[in-house]
């Protein structure tokens, strides 16, 4: 292992590269990148890059958003069928109808959508930051959340905001069990239950904390309890495990516990012979049609002025023209 890693550290500063890697890879991985974080941290780092080239260990869509808001540089990602089923739940001709339906509302997209959704969409959110995007849009616009409606609906309860949702889910944190999580408390009732809004609402009412990747590492840093039980992907347990080693950290339950369904599959394709053979070849590349880019960063764009204590403006209803291919 040892080996590939110096043969990637060599190709970084061959090819003038940066890797950016989410919490969900494996910690092989976490450790070789300069930066580990969700996708908003993931997206803000890679806008600010100055590399050549960019590789994101993660999936498709959070290579995209790079390539996005970056455009001058090589965006590359391990591995091209590294996919979602946020993205592959919401296809955009099905999306574009239902906005085409509610041409009068808003859009707030989730941030794991294709580049053409997020192209027709208002403003991007990531579960770190919709709460603060979702204070920005006029309390008398109506609102269409998608793709995940376990996202919208938690986001709709807490800050009593009605919207319509797109009926789509996260295909690892929809097997969450909320009874077996209910048992798992009656034998721990010292943990900490935390969990990621894309868990159903079921699961959710266990957590005493409820949030972001980032988020929940972050209760595992600061909270002094020594047990946690943990409702998202198993991935993020490493970046848990350096910031507290004192901590018993446990998996929540999936509805079959004879398998590890808590992991992301598409997460899990990369691997460091394709991080090492993508800096070497510099493929797989991302390319997006420029006209398309550019409509996407308008809803991109907006997430992180809104972020940055920038005012935006909305449209007043959707209208869409086509990407000019």
């Amino acid at each position: 292992m040892q080996d590939i890693v110096s043969q990637i550290q060599s190709l970084k500063k061959e090819k003038n590269a940066v890797i950016l890697a989410h919490y969900y890879e494996d910690g092989d991985i976490q450790d070789v990148a300069d930066f580990v974080g969700d996708s908003f941290y993931l997206a803000k780092m890679g806008q600010k890059s100055t590399a050549d080239v960019i590789l994101l260990a993660g999936v498709v869509f959070m290579a995209e958003s790079v390539k996005i808001l970056n455009p001058s540089k090589t965006v590359l990602v391990p591995d091209m069928n590294a996919g979602c089923s946020l993205v592959s739940g919401s296809p955009f001709e099905a999306y574009k109808k239902w906005r085409e339906q509610n041409s009068d509302a808003l859009c707030m997209t989730y941030i794991n959508s294709s580049a053409e959704v997020k192209a027709i969409s208002d403003v991007i959110i990531t579960s770190s930051n919709a709460a603060q995007i979702l204070e920005a849009i006029p309390k008398n616009r109506r609102i269409l959340f998608g793709p995940d409606q376990h996202l919208g609906q938690f986001l709709s309860k807490k800050y009593s905001r009605p919207m319509q949702f797109w009926n789509g889910a996260c295909e690892v944190h929809v097997l969450f069990n909320a009874k077996k999580l209910f048992e798992l408390t009656q034998k721990h009732p010292d943990a900490v239950v935390i969990a990621h809004p894309e868990c159903e609402e079921a699961v959710l009412q266990y957590a005493t904390v409820v949030g972001s990747t980032s988020r929940l590492l972050e209760e595992v840093e600061k909270n002094p309890s020594k047990k946690f039980i943990v409702a998202t992907e198993q991935g993020i347990f490493h970046q848990m495990k350096k910031v507290r080693p004192d901590v018993e950290l446990i998996q929540a339950p999936v509805a079959d516990g004879t398998c590890n369904c808590n992991n992301c599959p598409y997460m899990k394709m990369n691997n460091m012979t394709k991080i090492k053979n993508a800096l070497q070849t510099l493929q797989p590349e991302i390319i997006l049609n420029e006209n398309l880019r550019k409509l996407a960063q308008v809803s991109m764009d907006r997430m992180m002025n809104i972020t940055s204590g920038k005012a935006v403006s909305w449209p007043e209803k959707f209208e869409f023209k086509g990407f000019e291919i």
